[in-house]
């Protein structure tokens, strides 16, 4: 009997277990939570979306909208979860959080040809005909120490913070305003204004803020995705005035004009009842965050139902150790998939899923793993990863890593438009060469 193990439930692993069950094979899916849970996990669910409700971009002209358009076409199970439990969110796809992540668990664990083990995996099981490692930028200690070993790499690492949420019925709406940037969209943000004699009151305190220490051996590697809120101010006082709290794009209907600064707060759920704070992640030490936060005039009173943290994140050298098909060099039976491998974000660690489950139904069926084409988001994607150069820094699906188009094109947005027709013209077409069929049933 050909048995596949899948280490890790997180968004990459649960879409690889899914598209290998699917295909008729068995899968062993080891989860270490809830017995072991992770310094940002808060469930014992898969596919727990862990940073931000949000998903990223529905527009093809964004990296992460074309990512998704080409998931679609793979058959993400991921993104078919995503749309039944989306929440208002402009021109992004955020969701339910944990309607989400139940709604995936349940797939999997009520899934004839899934068999999930509740244990957390200490070394690499080799016993199996192939091995997903999925484990995420949160791998155990003991899993890090084995995969350390067998890729014989050093890990590079950096921190993810994560912005607070707020009780939605105690923000004071009378201090801003609901509206999307640019008038896009059906007015899911609510904005909370602060004027220039507010803002310099908030920014003077962010900068004293109290801070959650390093441990004495750790050194702080920032992605700068997902920069903490003090880290952005420490750059110059304007900074965030370009950042999260900008107000660009945005008008004040109660004053007709743009307002000084803002903070920008999301739906977290459905109902509406959890509002995030885009863009203020954050290692503020929790007192101080509450102390802080609530200078911003629409949150003087609020109820902080979820504070910032901050974890250390890992990942392997990919460059150095995978193949563009996602196998390990020193072990084509071994695959990795997800943020471990270097790509950065929900949307791309869940494509790298998918084709890590392709490429090891393949191998069962006795055909070559597939290489994404570069032309596609995927493919720019873990070529960037899977290339050699000296350090990998993680990456975000963006245009920059599409090849360029035969032609000049001086207009930015036209030319984003080109490479994202072309990129889906191409994922297509390969599909249909390597007659790769995949619907989410």
């Amino acid at each position: 009997m050909v048995k596949v193990a899948v280490i890790g439930a997180g968004l990459a692993g649960s879409e690889a277990s899914f598209k290998i069950a699917e295909a008729g094979y068995e899968v062993d899916l080891f989860e270490m939570r809830p017995k072991k849970m992770t310094p940002a996990h808060k469930t014992p669910y898969f596919a727990e979306v862990v940073c931000s409700n949000s998903l990223g971009s529905f527009e093809v002209g964004t990296g992460s909208g074309l990512l998704k358009e080409e998931m679609r076409l793979l058959g993400s199970l991921v993104l078919s979860v995503a749309d039944k439990y989306k929440v208002p969110a402009g021109g992004a796809l955020a969701v339910d959080r944990v309607k989400f992540s139940q709604e995936i668990t349940s797939i999997l664990e009520n899934h004839p040809n899934i068999n999930v083990i509740r244990e957390e995996v200490k070394q690499i099981p080799l016993n199996y005909d192939y091995v997903v490692i999925a484990t995420g930028p949160l791998t155990s200690e003991d899993l890090s120490r084995e995969i350390q070993k067998l890729t014989g790499s050093e890990y590079l690492y950096f921190y993810d913070a994560i912005a607070p949420t707020v009780d939605a019925e105690t923000v004071d709406y009378s201090k801003g305003f609901w509206g999307d940037r640019y008038s896009k969209g059906s007015g899911d943000y609510f904005n909370c204004v602060l004027t220039e004699e507010e803002y310099e009151i908030f920014y003077n305190e962010l900068l004293k803020g109290e801070q959650v220490p390093l441990k004495d051996f750790e050194r702080a590697v920032y992605f700068e995705g997902c920069l903490p809120i003090e880290e952005i101010a420490r750059r110059g006082k304007q900074t965030l005035l370009y950042g999260p709290m900008k107000p660009v794009g945005l008008i004040d209907p109660r004053t007709g004009k743009q307002p000084f600064a803002v903070v920008q707060l999301r739906k977290e759920n459905l109902e509406g009842t959890l509002l995030s704070l885009v863009g203020f992640q954050t290692k503020l030490k929790y007192p101080e965050q509450k102390r802080i936060f609530r200078l911003i005039p629409a949150l003087k009173d609020a109820t902080f139902v979820r504070l910032g943290s901050i974890h250390r994140n890992t990942f392997i050298q990919s460059q150095k150790v995978l193949l563009p098909t996602l196998q390990l060099k020193s072990n084509p039976k071994i695959l990795f998939a997800g943020q471990i491998t270097g790509v950065e974000g929900y949307v791309a660690s869940s494509a790298t899923g998918i084709l890590a489950g392709i490429n090891i139904v393949r191998m069962l069926e006795g055909k070559e793993p597939i290489i994404v084409p570069k032309e596609t988001m995927l493919g720019g994607l873990v070529n960037y990863i899977t290339t050699e150069k000296e350090e990998l820094q993680p990456m975000n699906p963006n245009f920059a890593l599409l090849p360029p188009l035969d032609k000049k094109i001086k207009d930015k947005r036209k030319r984003k438009e080109l490479k994202a027709k072309r990129a889906i013209e191409t994922m297509k077409s390969f599909l249909e060469k390597e007659k790769i069929l995949l619907q989410v049933h």
